[in-house]
């Protein structure tokens, strides 16, 4: 790897060869192909799943997209490899020493800064506070309450303490969610149940670090503004949600047993304490993660930033 200046911007730039870059894209499609293999395998057979379904449902970035390695704003790959990125939208060609190269350009990088300016604001306002572990996960338990069958959202799993023994246990703990796009899905009998009322408008006011879906949804920032983010911290965020859909769905009202999960159960002193234990785990990794990327949008918002006022764009 040596330095050179990005065409983009003016500034310092990673010129990564042909050999470098390929053996780095190699190495994330190997990690992502294992990532998927399980959900590929099941929907070639059409075989729903409770909690992995999830990343790809909600979380609307296809397994094709996140084999795709990008490697970031600011890097010039070199080389005739480089041809897959050259009718990318995200790119432009360049010339290094008389080498073929691409990057990703300046004006897809500028069409994205209001987005990189929400991210990096909302993460920063999120890691600022401390984090709060007494939810015990009951968003799940929240949006099934004084439901019917036809209500339940997993409806192909039972109630693991059936529809009344889930709505007492919502009735005997307060609802504590700070995470707009949970509470949003709560019954209209248990919304009034939360500590605070939740709007989108106050998204980046509520937000805070010991929430499951805040850690989770790194990964919904990480690919919404790929290619500028690169995917090796888009993968990581990948497995951390992975990782934290597990211990939402083990916290759930439903009985995932046949799906291989024992349940932490919250409506016990125990099961709340053994949540706890492994929310603040996830905390921990999700802060990293959290800073990784918020370092990333603080550059990538400055960058653009100074471009547009040096060059008038």
């Amino acid at each position: 790897m040596t330095i050179d200046t990005h065409p983009s911007t003016g500034t310092a730039a990673a010129v990564r060869s042909e050999p470098d870059w390929t053996a780095r894209r190699h190495r994330h499609r190997a990690a992502a192909d294992e990532l998927l293999a399980g959900h590929l395998r099941r929907r070639a057979a059409r075989q729903a799943h409770p909690v992995h379904d999830f990343l790809f449902t909600y979380y609307n970035h296809r397994p094709n997209q996140l084999r795709r390695w990008h490697p970031g704003f600011g890097v010039v790959l070199l080389g005739d490899a480089t041809r897959e990125y050259r009718d990318h939208p995200a790119y432009e060609r360049v010339v290094v020493d008389g080498q073929p190269g691409v990057t990703v350009s300046r004006r897809a990088a500028l069409d994205r800064l209001g987005t990189v300016e929400f991210v990096r604001d909302l993460l920063a306002a999120t890691a600022s506070r401390p984090p709060q572990l007494g939810c015990f996960g009951l968003h799940e338990w929240a949006m099934v309450y004084r439901t019917d069958d036809s209500g339940v959202r997993h409806n192909a799993v039972p109630l693991r303490l059936g529809h009344d023994g889930t709505d007492a246990v919502v009735e005997s703990l307060q609802l504590r969610c700070t995470h707009y796009d949970a509470f949003r899905f709560f019954t209209p009998d248990a919304a009034p149940r939360n500590a605070e009322t939740l709007t989108r408008r106050t998204q980046i006011d509520r937000e805070q670090p010991g929430c499951l879906h805040a850690g989770m949804d790194l990964y919904k920032w990480c690919y919404k503004l790929s290619p500028l983010i690169e995917s090796d911290l888009l993968l990581d965020c990948f497995r951390h949600a992975r990782a934290a859909r597990e211990l939402d769905m083990r916290a759930s009202p439903y009985d995932l047993s046949e799906y291989g999960y024992s349940p932490i159960t919250i409506e016990t002193a125990a099961g709340r304490a053994q949540y706890v234990r492994e929310q603040s785990a996830l905390t921990t990794r999700a802060a990293a993660l959290r800073q990784e990327l918020l370092n990333r949008c603080t550059a990538l918002a400055a960058c653009l930033t100074d471009t547009q006022i040096t060059t008038g764009g």
